[in-house]
């Protein structure tokens, strides 16, 4: 009492304290009273009106933006909560999964998206300079060597790439055969080298399926790759171009593997072409290409499915920046006496030694990373 005797006369009485709660006792949310209460639930809260309560004074702004109470009340009510933390461990390791799927696939990827873009490059080329001409006439030479400058680049940033043997190739005609990676990305680099170094256009017989690929037409008919029929290859070697070749194609891509196999079956289309047009053919290899993309083992199942479709629908992996080096072996020269037979062994013969020579054969992953950094090898 004496507190409210000290009080002067004619200034307003101070507030009462607050009372205090009472220990143990839980404070109501504001907006909610006793006659909002409901039972309680097994956790020991009360539902009913006190949840409509809490509700609405979050919802009506009677709660500070900054205090997080309704957040946290939002999160207790939402029941996916409970269960995140129920299966914490399954979410934790399908986003690794995730993450392992995405890595071991992102460099393929790329290379199909950097394949596009060279196509989109041509179309907005072609459309700027109003360019009809022939996609084999010299006219097309400055995108060529736009595109084939830019995966160049690509090739020796990532792979380091070389090409030896270059010599070995015909001033004229010829037939280049190589052994089919499970990504010809290695050839790719080929291509691009040999246009920058002798500004040669080297011709390509490329599957069907490939023609069949949306939005890459003029990308297909600019570098020169065509369907691979008899007179189509006559043609080009009658012209003076260079025609290259798998034997092996896309069956070899899937499932031959480290021990590089060659699945050519009983291919001789080439070797029937080359004694007609009387050309030589010269073998090609590139050390470490199935180190840097692999294809999943082979599996029963894949191979029915190609067989049947003749689609590659097993994707390959990898992408590692192991050390590419192509080499062209000494050309094999037209022999009116030699039969197609005896013409395919001999080029068979011919790409196994260059596999033998410049390969260690089953392929090291370790091995091919580590030749990035190695300065000594054979180039003859």
């Amino acid at each position: 009492m004496e507190i409210w005797a000290r009080i002067p006369v004619g200034l307003p009485a101070p507030a009462p304290p607050p009372r205090a709660w009472p220990r143990g006792r839980r404070r109501p949310y504001p907006g909610t009273g006793p006659q909002q209460r409901g039972p309680r639930d097994g956790r020991g809260r009360r539902r009913g009106q006190d949840m409509i309560g809490r509700k609405e004074s979050c919802a009506s702004g009677q709660i500070p933006m900054t205090d997080l109470s309704c957040l946290a009340y939002i999160l207790e009510e939402w029941t996916a909560v409970e269960y995140l933390k129920k299966y914490l461990f399954y979410v934790v390791i399908i986003l690794l999964t995730i993450s392992a799927i995405l890595v071991i696939f992102i460099v393929p990827l790329i290379i199909v998206f950097l394949i596009y873009l060279t196509s989109i490059f041509l179309l907005i080329y072609q459309r700027n300079s109003e360019i009809k001409a022939d996609p084999l006439s010299d006219v097309w030479d400055s995108a060529r060597k736009t595109i084939a400058s830019f995966w160049d680049i690509y090739a020796r940033i990532w792979h380091g790439y070389e090409l030896h043997g270059v010599e070995n190739l015909p001033e004229g005609p010829g037939i280049l055969v190589y052994y089919h990676g499970a990504i010809p990305i290695d050839y790719l680099y080929f291509l691009s080298r040999l246009f920058l170094w002798k500004k040669r256009l080297c011709l390509s017989v490329a599957d069907h399926f490939v023609f069949r690929l949306p939005g890459l037409k003029l990308l297909l008919e600019v570098t020169g790759v065509i369907p691979g029929a008899r007179e189509e290859c006559l043609m080009a070697l009658k012209n003076g171009h260079l025609v290259s070749i798998s034997p092996g194609g896309v069956r070899e891509a899937l499932f031959s593997d480290e021990s590089y196999q060659l699945m050519w079956g009983n291919r001789k289309g080439f070797a029937q072409v080359a004694l007609d047009a009387k050309v030589p053919i010269i073998p090609m290899y590139t050390q470490n290409v199935r180190e840097g993309y692999r294809m999943f083992k082979e599996r029963k199942f894949f191979r029915e499915l190609y067989e049947n479709t003749r689609l590659p629908l097993m994707p390959p992996y990898g992408g590692l920046p192991v050390k590419f080096r192509t080499y062209i072996g000494e050309p094999i020269p037209y022999d009116p006496n030699i039969t197609t037979e005896e013409l395919v062994e001999k080029t068979k013969m011919a790409v196994q030694a260059l596999i033998s020579k410049h390969q260690t054969i089953p392929g090291s992953i370790w091995k091919a990373l580590l030749e990035r950094f190695d300065k000594c090898h054979k180039t003859d």
